[in-house]
C-alpha cells in the first residue's frame, strides 16, 4: 500500500506531455487536443514552455473519458458530464467520511 502512494506522488511530480498522455490513453494526440480546447481536459489550458503538461489526475480523467466514449458511444459532452458527476460523488464521499458520516 505504501508503494502505491509513493508511485502516485512521483507521477504527480512528473507531468506528462501531450504525446505521452495520448499514448497512455491509446488515443491520437488530436483527441487530447480536442478535449483540451473544449475545456473537458486540463482546466488550465495555457501551454507551458514546451507544450501542455498533464498531471496524474488529468491522466485518470482522460482514461475515464476514453472509456465512457468507447463503451457507451457517448459524445464528448455526455462523457464529460458522466466524469464530472463521478468526480463530484467521490469528493462528497470523501467529505462525508472525513466528517465521520457513513
Amino acid at each position: 500500500m505504501g508503494q502505491a502512494i509513493v508511485m502516485a506522488v512521483l507521477v504527480d511530480e512528473a507531468a506528462l506531455t501531450l504525446e505521452e498522455l495520448a499514448q497512455a490513453c491509446a488515443v491520437e494526440p488530436d483527441w487530447v487536443v480536442q478535449h483540451v480546447r473544449t475545456g473537458i481536459l486540463l482546466q488550465d489550458a495555457s501551454p507551458h514552455s514546451g507544450g501542455w503538461r498533464f498531471s496524474s489526475a488529468d491522466l485518470v480523467r482522460a482514461r475515464r473519458l476514453c472509456q465512457i466514449e468507447r463503451d457507451f458511444e457517448a459524445n464528448d459532452d455526455v462523457a464529460a458530464l458522466v466524469v464530472d458527476l463521478s468526480e463530484e460523488i467521490s469528493r462528497l464521499r470523501r467529505k462525508l467520511n472525513a466528517a465521520g458520516v457513513r
